[in-house]
């Protein structure tokens, strides 16, 4: 049985971290300065019938937040946005939620990193290894074309399926699937990834050569579905037991009825706590978390050294290196920006070169200075440097 019992500031703690070292910004940050300004938008959001979907629902309610922001992400400038409903100063909620985001890159990189911090936070929540589970519903080319093979296979078997079922065939047939695979169909039923339109295939296949090349462990699950009008291309869950504890998918379309300025890819993820809070503790407040003074920010380019940084995240992050980094931002410009901006006192750089060698750079930003260090034995060279 897993852990039905955290506290709030555990949770809180283990989020920020995990956020911090892989790169994700608290939405809470990035409203604070809006509020302060009295900032507000001007355009009401949209209202949109979720159908029982709690997920879509959740990540809604992020979206109207993060517009609040007034800082829409675009290719050139993607974001990594963590958000939870724990408050500070406030008594934990029935439904803990933690989220992450991945907005305004198509590249599977970004995935990988949500994907990554899910399992980072179930692992160190409940103390157990989670298990993750992909598969990808295509996009509207795909999902047109998957509803057209699961009418027929409806049709052919009315005479087993329960009435029910085919009730719900008639309106959804993604809904009927899910209906069907709970009902001991589920191998019977057509794959989603058999329908793949060219630029879903490419775009799940970049991701599960991500996965691999930095060694996450992942499960293909042909039967795991999510419905249209929210979600497209790929769906993951995170399990630890028999339990579901998050679930993420890719949202476009959601995207387009909040920015009038075009869609923008985006990429998120819903880890849910339930029965934390009883009739006893509700009126427990959550205490603030004190944060750690960072001494290094990790800015990289290129894949070879993306793709070190995320495997080193963990690393960095279970031996309690005080460092932060930008894995989803292409731009070396701007992680330099964000880095001074952290005013961390030293620079941790890796090119492709570097990646290639198996080093990585360690500048002084007071004096400059320069040294290089294998990334064997990082850790204790980085010590030093503390």
């Amino acid at each position: 049985m897993i852990r039905d019992r955290i506290k709030g500031e555990e949770i809180l703690q283990k989020a920020s971290t995990i956020g911090q070292y892989y790169g994700f910004t608290p939405l809470s940050l990035l409203t604070a300065a809006p509020r302060l300004a009295g900032a507000k938008s001007k355009a009401e959001p949209p209202k949109l019938d979720f159908k029982n979907d709690p997920n879509a629902e959740t990540i809604f309610g992020f979206l109207k937040q993060f517009k609040s922001t007034g800082l829409p992400p675009s290719s050139r400038q993607p974001m990594f946005v963590w958000h939870t409903n724990i408050a500070p100063g406030r008594p934990l909620q029935k439904k803990v939620t933690v989220q992450f985001h991945a907005l305004g890159t198509d590249r599977a990189i970004a995935d990988t990193i949500v994907i990554r911090a899910l399992v980072a936070l179930a692992r160190d929540l409940f103390h157990e290894e989670p298990t993750v589970r992909i598969n990808s519903m295509g996009d509207k080319e795909t999902r047109a074309r998957y509803a057209r093979e699961l009418g027929v296979f409806f049709r052919k078997r009315a005479c087993a399926l329960s009435e029910e079922c085919l009730n719900f065939a008639k309106s959804d047939v993604f809904l009927a699937a899910e209906h069907a695979i709970n009902n001991g169909y589920a191998e019977e039923l057509p794959s989603p990834t058999e329908h793949l339109s060219d630029a879903s295939r490419k775009r799940f296949e970049d991701l599960l050569e991500y996965l691999e090349m930095t060694e996450t462990p992942y499960e293909l699950a042909r039967h795991l579905m999510s419905r249209g009008g929210v979600w497209s291309d790929i769906c993951f869950e995170i399990v630890v037991g028999d339990k579901r504890v998050a679930w993420g998918s890719r949202y476009t379309d959601l995207v387009k009825t909040f920015f009038n300025s075009g869609s923008f890819p985006a990429t998120g993820a819903v880890f849910q706590i339930s029965g934390l809070s009883t009739e006893e503790n509700k009126e427990i407040v959550v205490k603030k978390v004190p944060q750690s003074r960072l001494r290094f920010s990790f800015v990289h380019i290129g894949d070879e050294a993306k793709r070190l940084s995320i495997q080193l995240a963990e690393n960095f992050r279970k031996e309690r290196v005080p460092l932060m980094q930008h894995i989803g931002i292409e731009s070396l410009t701007e992680q330099l920006h964000l880095a001074e901006k952290q005013n961390s006192p030293y620079l941790l750089i890796m090119g492709r070169k570097e990646a290639l060698e198996k080093t990585a750079i360690v500048r002084n930003c007071q004096t400059r200075e320069e040294t290089v260090i294998p990334l064997e034995g990082i850790i204790e060279r980085l010590r030093a440097f503390v």
